[in-house]
């Protein structure tokens, strides 16, 4: 009960964050009773499930100052999981999408006793390389398709299945993904009240004053990465049933990860809100300034220096990113 109401409990935020929190929420619920087109609808569940993506990175890279850029590999050991447990046996998502997550923690501990090891940069390059090791992996793993993938064939399913997520109108999984998005801030709001949250905080500002009050950082950095490992397999296995077809390419790239970094670097690392700020102005970017100027316009490659100049200039102005950039003036504002 305690846990619940430290992940209902909002008090140390201003009125008017929560105001604004709140009046976004009713505005993503009320979304699909809009007008919008099918690619409208599509971005905002990539929103959704980056934000996701990046509010598991945050526990370890924001609160933990871990820089991980291998979060793709467990988006494909998810992803993978569920689309192999419904194919070949016939599992729904319900059951396969934990499965995928118990794999993945599994995974997880395995690679990140020796990972934590090693610290700053050496760290990040590491992540890298065990994440394109899996993803070769895969590519010549017959069972799973190779580098050809897997796909679900919609029509021999009846939908609506909501037991296997196999839907013809988006707006079912919209709702999904929504109702995912809520859970995974009220978590996140309860880590950073957590015991766990606190002493990653410690680690992140001086390991070694962390480790003589008693903290034991390896196995914290250990616990919180399965954490963070299991927010993005969770979202890998939506993934899957979502879009219907998966290949290394699409679910383990080092593109996706580095994407998912962002999300959380931009928006503020090591904050609730910054994940959620991010995928809220990456990905709305991403998916239009291609649309507008590669498809529309022809500028074929535009989209991607606009989108790294951007990203370039509000780092460069505040490290903290966009919410560092809110309290910066906020500050400014009570002088």
């Amino acid at each position: 009960m305690e846990a619940i109401r430290n992940a209902l409990d909002f008090s140390d935020f201003p009125k008017t964050d929560l105001g604004v929190a709140l009046a976004v929420l009713v505005f993503l619920f009320c979304f699909p009773f809009f007008p919008h087109s099918a690619f409208a609808m599509a971005t905002m569940i990539q929103f959704f499930i980056f934000s996701l993506y990046g509010m598991g990175w945050n526990t370890i890279g924001g609160y933990g100052g871990q820089v991980d850029l291998g979060k793709a590999q467990y988006v494909g050991i998810g992803a993978y999981t569920t689309m192999v447990c419904l194919l070949r046996w016939d599992i729904p998502f319900w059951v396969s999408m934990p499965i995928g997550a118990g794999l993945s923690i599994c995974w997880s501990f395995i690679i990140g006793y020796p990972l934590f090891k090693l610290k700053g940069h050496y760290f990040a390059i590491a992540t890298i390389a065990t994440s394109l090791v899996l993803k070769d992996l895969f590519e010549v793993w017959k069972f799973v398709g190779a580098a050809r993938g897997l796909g679900i064939l919609p029509y021999k399913y009846h939908p609506p299945d909501f037991w296997r997520l196999i839907f013809k109108e988006d707006v079912y999984y919209y709702y999904i993904i929504f109702a995912f998005f809520i859970v995974g801030l009220l978590y996140m709001n309860w880590f950073r009240k957590s015991r766990l949250g606190y002493q990653l905080r410690s680690i992140k500002d001086n390991e070694e004053v962390a480790r003589s009050l008693g903290v034991n950082v390896h196995w914290a950095k250990i616990k919180t990465y399965a954490i963070a490992t299991a927010f993005v397999s969770v979202v890998g296995s939506f993934h899957a049933v979502y879009v219907k077809n998966i290949e290394p390419e699409d679910t383990m790239s080092l593109d996706i990860s580095i994407l998912i970094a962002l999300m959380a670097m931009l928006g503020g690392a090591g904050s609730l809100w910054g994940p959620v700020i991010g995928a809220g102005v990456l990905i709305p970017l991403k998916s239009y300034l291609k649309e507008w100027l590669g498809a529309a316009a022809g500028l074929l490659g535009i989209d991607l220096i606009i989108y790294g100049i951007i990203i370039m200039i509000i780092s460069a102005f505040e490290p903290r990113g966009l919410w560092g950039i809110i309290e910066k003036i906020r500050r400014r504002r009570r002088i």
